[in-house]
């Protein structure tokens, strides 16, 4: 297949570099000037990259997109004018849009408009980088408002060592990839405090039923969020030091302000822009998200990290609702 890629970051050439190898011919777009010579070798002359957006979805059958949950809008708004761009679109950034609340998939719904819709897919699950580009075995989700482009994903994608499994709730797909960035920068907090495994496990475990909370007044089924798109996600993220929201969390947790923290990751770190997503879907439907509350203020509101945790572990013992 001929495939046009939006965004050429760490996710975008993995992902790209696991297309060419499945004999996919691969364009992939970056708006600033790519190196083609440096980024091929290794890789196959069937991926090219190119700053010309127009070029790089030119009569592709298929789209992915790899830019960050902040860009998705912009940068499709530009894919809206072109002529003649009609392929499905896979979306494999995680985030919920600030402001208006909507998913990425209805973020790509609003831009290129309703008959769209069955051209929007989703890919996600827990899938760090490195070790895909280093052929770890691996499972995620493919997912689309129509079954028939949902199986085609799954197909597009998969490999012995990459597997695509498909689950129609696009919206429970999409919102668990989000969230879970959040519980990660709270659970890389707590482990740079000193508070242990016990600690950690319990934000996890009541991060799961926060995101399953806030995910019923998404549309989303609570259940997609027990599997790979959810837990499955929530785990691989809170847990590798290689994840760059963890790598945030512990950055902040010895002492380091939250713009010196992003500096030193050095790419994007979704879960901070997320963070402020999802607090104020919470206040709009009136949803208590303690975790997402506690990681807000200690990034926009210079709590202390500390003074957090310890609240988040003395609120008032309620029965467990799951």
């Amino acid at each position: 297949m001929k495939i046009g890629y939006l965004g050429a970051g760490a996710w975008g050439r993995c992902l790209g570099k696991l297309l060419v190898e499945k004999g996919h011919r691969v364009k992939q777009w970056t708006e600033t000037k790519p190196t083609k010579r440096c980024y091929a070798r290794g890789i196959g002359a069937e991926l090219t990259l190119t700053s010309d957006l127009h070029e790089a979805l030119v009569d592709a059958d298929i789209i992915v997109e790899s830019v960050t949950s902040q860009g998705l809008r912009p940068v499709l708004k530009r894919v809206s004018t072109l002529e003649g761009i009609e392929a499905p679109i896979v979306l494999t950034s995680k985030g919920i849009e600030q402001d208006t609340g909507l998913l990425l998939p209805e973020v790509a719904i609003e831009v290129m408009g309703e008959d769209y819709r069955a051209r929007i897919g989703a890919i996600s699950g827990p899938s760090l980088a490195e070790e895909v580009n280093r052929k770890l075995p691996t499972s995620v989700v493919g997912s689309s408002y129509d079954e028939a482009l949902m199986m085609q994903i799954c197909d597009i994608f998969v490999t012995p060592y990459f597997r695509v499994y498909p689950n129609k709730d696009i919206a429970g797909v999409a919102f668990g990839g989000a969230m879970k960035n959040i519980i990660a920068i709270a659970c890389a907090i707590s482990d740079g405090g000193g508070f242990g495994a016990n600690t950690k496990a319990t934000i996890m475990a009541r991060g799961l039923h926060e995101m399953r909370k806030l995910s019923i007044f998404k549309g989303c089924h609570p259940e997609t969020l027990n599997g790979l798109s959810g837990m499955g996600d929530l785990c691989a993220t809170c847990l590798s030091t290689s994840s760059r929201n963890y790598q945030f969390g512990r950055l902040l947790a010895e002492g380091n302000t939250p713009d010196q923290a992003k500096e030193k990751v050095g790419m994007v770190v979704e879960g901070v822009y997320t963070c402020v997503s999802a607090r104020q879907l919470a206040h709009r439907y009136h949803v208590d998200v303690p975790i997402t509350e506690a990681v807000y203020s200690i990034i926009y509101e210079g709590v202390d990290l500390k003074r957090n945790i310890d609240a988040l572990l003395t609120r008032v013992v309620k029965r467990e609702h799951l």
